[in-house]
């Protein structure tokens, strides 16, 4: 990503814990919650707002199979 990018992801990063926390989600889920978040961006190198469907899928598809 680039810089606007990454400014962009982190942005929306924030975003996320704030609603997860306004929803009175428990610490531990805000945590995992955003890191399964930040794993996904970091590995597609994509903002939340950028990935698609097909993204995901080839994501938790490749993770089946090296985690399963």
């Amino acid at each position: 990503m680039n810089n606007e990018q990454q400014q962009r992801s982190d942005y929306l990063y924030e975003q996320h814990v704030t609603h997860l926390t306004l929803q009175g989600k428990r610490p531990a889920t805000i945590d995992g919650y955003s890191r399964a978040l930040r794993r996904i961006t970091h590995h597609l190198d994509k903002s939340p707002d950028m990935l698609t469907t097909n993204d995901l899928k080839r994501y938790f598809t490749q993770l089946i199979k090296t985690h399963s």
